[in-house]
């Protein structure tokens, strides 16, 4: 139930609704279907430094502006830290300066179409970030003219690039066993968490925010329920960039993993060492460790096991193709993976599940061999 000077009301139309003051003045409105929901926004706009970056003065005279106000005070606050992130480059990077180019004060199929083609055209960037400039202008575009008439015909200029997902990168078993062997001889206790991600697929940030409450022994699981990342500081005083605990990727993320009872063993090791159950595994303290630092640590594990350098997320990818492999199905998989949906996981993977059905028929071949000897 909502508590008195928490500014969280249930509106008449069934949705709640939650206000917070503005550093600037003025308030900024969050909603919601729950007064639960509405509380966790509200929780994370004002835990956020994002609250505090520096806003844009004077009116509102163009479109570049219109994309700026979007940025700093509509999307600010209300997405996380890495998406906000990610907004911010591509609008401050592309949009902006393209319509501030054009001095136009309006928003037109003609210039949408004319941003979209500039984007097309832009020999720099790559397929994948080219569809990601305009997935974002469409995200901004849907918001800005939310109330226009012209929203649908705008968009219909706005095309996204189609990209073949490339095959990723795997762990061979071999150079797995290379890996694993080297951790185990290593005196850094930090190095065991490799074995965690090569046995429960999790990501690099969310192992970075695991704590020892987060590890039900009993129950032999892993809870994933925060993820760390590094993002830029949009605060006008401080570090250029810092080190943020948030919720995992998507709602489907945040989930409970069974462990394994060899891994569960060289947990319990690490546990023996750990003061408190709400210390970070990795770390052993009440602060967790940088994403990076544990990067560069693989990246001396890979070197001493004499392994081909790839990037930390190719655990992942290689935990995936090992399930497949034992013949997990696609939907358990993903939701041990916390894809927001299977759709995401057949697209990744599609060349692994093509491996797994080729091997399927294979045995059918064997079946006729049976029946026609000879």
């Amino acid at each position: 139930m909502p508590r008195r000077g928490e500014n969280i009301y249930k509106r008449k139309d069934g949705r709640w609704e939650g206000r917070m003051a503005k550093p600037g003045g003025g308030y900024r409105y969050v909603y919601g279907k729950s007064y639960k929901e509405v509380r966790e926004k509200k929780k994370h706009y004002l835990e956020s430094p994002l609250a505090h970056a520096p806003k844009t003065n004077g009116a509102i005279s163009g479109a570049a502006d219109l994309f700026g106000h979007w940025l700093e005070s509509d999307v600010l606050g209300r997405v996380k830290p890495s998406t906000y992130e990610s907004y911010y480059w591509c609008i401050r990077k592309y949009v902006i300066p393209f319509f501030r180019d054009t001095a136009t004060d309006r928003i037109t199929e003609f210039y949408v179409e004319q941003f979209a083609k500039s984007i097309y055209a832009n020999d720099v960037l790559t397929p994948a970030y080219k569809k990601k400039i305009l997935s974002v202008f469409k995200v901004a575009l849907g918001e800005i003219l939310k109330d226009s008439d012209h929203l649908r015909p705008i968009l219909k200029n706005i095309g996204l690039p189609h990209i073949d997902n490339p095959a990723v990168q795997v762990f061979s078993v071999q150079e797995q066993r290379r890996i694993e062997t080297e951790v185990l001889k290593m005196n850094d206790k930090r190095a065991l968490g490799v074995f965690l991600c090569f046995y429960t697929g999790i990501r690099l940030g969310e192992l970075c925010a695991l704590k020892w409450e987060n590890i039900d022994f009993e129950a032999k699981t892993v809870s994933i329920v925060k993820t760390v990342s590094r993002t830029k500081n949009f605060a006008e005083n401080g570090n250029k960039t810092i080190l943020i605990t948030g919720t995992p990727k998507s709602q489907n993320s945040t989930r409970k993993i069974p462990i394994p009872d060899f891994l569960l063993s060289l947990t319990c090791k690490l546990k023996n060492a750990a003061k408190a159950e709400s210390n970070y595994i990795l770390s052993g303290s009440d602060t967790s460790i940088d994403p990076r630092t544990y990067q560069r640590l693989f990246k001396r594990i890979l070197v001493s096991a004499g392994v081909k350098d790839r990037k930390f997320h190719a655990i992942r990818h290689t935990f995936a193709t090992r399930a497949l492999e034992a013949g997990v199905d696609i939907k358990t998989l993903s939701e041990i993976l916390g894809h927001s949906s299977v759709i995401i996981t057949l697209k990744v993977y599609a060349h692994s599940l093509m491996e797994q059905k080729i091997a399927a028929i294979n045995k059918l071949n064997n079946l006729y061999i049976i029946a026609h000897p000879g």
